[in-house]
């Protein structure tokens, strides 16, 4: 049995966040009822639909990795019919997750008030770009903005270049991530309490949240941080180093590392004594890393990878996606999944990277993803089995276009 078996959750996201973090919860077995409006769906439906290279049946890669296990029902929100039949679901469910612009779900009528009226116990979830207070949370707000505004981007990149955001798109997925952990949290609480609360997760306060002891050390000292690079403010050498066929990372945090790498790079002018120590490795970071870096393009990444970890010196090699999917590390830890398609076939995908003891009846194993949903696949099905409404019913709300 999987950890979240029992947990229905309704899903009302789109785009990005809020898929991310529901679908870290369908991976943990929560029963998930994706909401969407009829007609096209949920945007990122669109999204690369079409594409020969990243689709499959019409689906983007978006909507299959973000959807995967999901269940589809079709509902007009902005109807008050719709709305009737998404209140008897909730009456039904443990959770709504959405990822609206701030204010929407109290336009709709469907905001936390309103839900723990017709279910006390019911916890919602909402991922904005800012948050549901403060001076001014109806800013819109993607990614990059909150990447921009939360502080990372100013300290990453060259320190003679431009800003540069994260590759992957951590605004984004931080919020996502910690919806879902926010979600289990107020499930926990009910479990004492019996009833639900809403999370309030913004954007930009996980980017702040992400700024860590850099953050403290700032609101102690001053001090505002300048991009360093793949260099470290502290720690010598750490760093990117390129080698006669690609990069590698080798990262000495502490003397005691730096002593293990003297004999691989086996150059004298690193054996001063005064470099045994932190604070005169820093003071001559720029030549120490000159050196290291003049033997490195030397020979393989493969064979300087294999030298300093027999040293044990922590390294490694800068991976590109066909060389991170299948490093046999990460196969071996499921992270690179089979998920079937309800047309057939399969789709292979990252996994989950919670891992909990035994084996599939905990996430893990790759049969343990099902497909995701084709539009409105299981309307009738939750409104019949869930609902208990009857063929007529449905049929009615479906000639009215209320659910799809």
């Amino acid at each position: 049995m999987a950890p979240l078996n029992g947990i229905r959750l309704i899903d009302l996201t789109h785009m990005l966040s809020g898929p991310y973090g529901t679908m870290l919860l369908t991976d943990l077995g929560a029963e998930t009822i994706k909401v969407e409006p009829p007609g096209r769906g949920e945007g990122t439906r669109q999204l690369l639909a079409g594409d020969p290279d990243y689709s499959r049946h019409g689906m983007g890669a978006y909507f299959l990795t973000l959807n995967r296990g999901k269940r589809s029902v079709c509902i007009d929100l902005k109807s008050e019919e719709g709305r009737a039949v998404f209140l008897d679901l909730v009456r039904k469910s443990d959770v709504v997750f959405d990822n609206f612009s701030a204010g929407v779900t109290e336009r709709l009528g469907i905001d936390f008030a309103s839900l723990s009226a017709v279910n006390p116990r019911i916890v919602t979830c909402s991922v904005t770009g800012f948050g549901g207070d403060g001076p001014d949370p109806n800013r819109p707000a993607f990614d990059q903005v909150v990447q921009a505004m939360g502080g990372g981007m100013s300290i990453t990149g060259l320190p003679d270049g431009p800003p540069l955001r994260s590759g992957i798109p951590i605004g984004d997925l931080g919020g996502g991530l910690f919806g879902a952990l926010g979600v289990l949290a107020a499930l926990q609480e009910r479990e004492r309490t019996g009833v639900g609360r809403h999370v309030d997760v913004s954007m930009l306060d996980v980017q702040i949240s992400l700024l860590n002891y850099m953050g403290t050390m700032h609101l102690m000292s001053g001090h505002v941080p300048e991009r360093l690079g793949n260099g470290h403010f502290v720690h010598v050498p750490y760093n990117t180093f390129k080698t006669a066929d690609g990069h590698i990372i080798i990262a000495c945090i502490g003397d005691a590392f730096f002593e293990r790498l003297l004999p691989v790079i086996g150059r004298p002018e690193l054996e001063a004594p005064d470099y045994r120590l932190q604070p005169a490795r820093y003071a001559d970071k720029e030549r120490i890393e000159r050196i290291v870096g003049e033997e490195l393009v030397k020979d393989s990444s493969a064979n300087w990878l294999a030298r300093l970890r027999e040293a044990r010196v922590p390294c490694g090699p800068v991976n590109d996606f066909a060389q991170a999917m299948s490093d046999p590390q990460v196969v071996a830890r499921d992270m690179v999944v089979e998920v079937p398609l309800s047309q057939g076939g399969t789709v292979r995908m990252p996994g989950n990277p919670i891992k909990l003891s035994g084996g599939k009846q905990s996430g893990r194993k790759p049969d343990r993803f099902a497909a995701p949903p084709e539009l409105g696949h299981d309307t009738d099905e939750v409104l019949e089995t869930l609902l208990g409404y009857g063929p007529e019913r449905i049929g009615e709300l479906r000639r009215a276009g209320r659910v799809g």
